[in-house]
């Protein structure tokens, strides 16, 4: 099968965001732009999970996961149940407590749509929680200057882990732009 990438992106993020838009850029560049998958996830996180593997389903094992924030959460549980690649960007690492502060009403940063985020959410989040991973599948990139999530629970959970640690930056991830041909050399494109 043909390589290919599923990005899974954060909470309250789409695929309108400037990391996906700049992986699609470079993709289509190379002419590979049909080898990214970039589902509008479900705010519920069930259903997003659901959406996640109608994309691998239908790809297979020849599919590397990209997620950032809360999609790194949702790539980190997929990779150990389909036995699948991930790179991780800035992740939520324990995103049932990070997540529990926004509880009520939220909006989506590109399309400005609302909805209810609620504790039955939490407890979706809570039940994707893996126990242990396994270091070979991961690549691991953070900045230090994460406002959002501490980028030290990362880099104890992904222990083993090939990771790339970089100073400053912001939850965004900044340096996205340079770590882009070690992202596609890492999912084989």
């Amino acid at each position: 099968m043909t390589p290919a990438i599923l990005y899974l992106h954060g909470f309250c993020s789409s695929p309108a965001s400037w990391k996906v838009r700049s992986l699609a850029a470079a993709l289509d560049a190379r002419g590979q732009g049909n080898r990214l998958f970039c589902p509008v996830l479900s705010h519920v996180p069930e259903k997003a999970i659901a959406q996640a593997e109608a994309v691998i389903e239908t790809q297979g094992a020849a599919l590397t996961l990209v997620g950032s924030s809360l999609g790194g959460y949702y790539a980190t549980w997929l990779a150990e149940k389909h036995n699948l690649r991930a790179v991780l960007i800035n992740p939520a690492v324990v995103a049932p407590l990070s997540l529990d502060a926004y509880i009520g009403t939220q909006s989506n940063l590109h399309t400005g749509e609302s909805f209810e985020f609620t504790a039955e959410h939490i407890a979706q989040l809570s039940a994707l929680e893996v126990a242990q991973v396994t270091p070979e599948r991961y690549l691991l990139m953070v900045e230090t200057g994460d406002e959002v999530l501490d980028y030290r629970l990362a880099i104890a959970r992904y222990a083993g882990c090939r990771q790339s640690v970089l100073e400053g930056g912001d939850h965004s991830f900044t340096r996205f732009p340079i770590l882009l041909p070690q992202l596609l050399e890492y999912c084989g494109l």
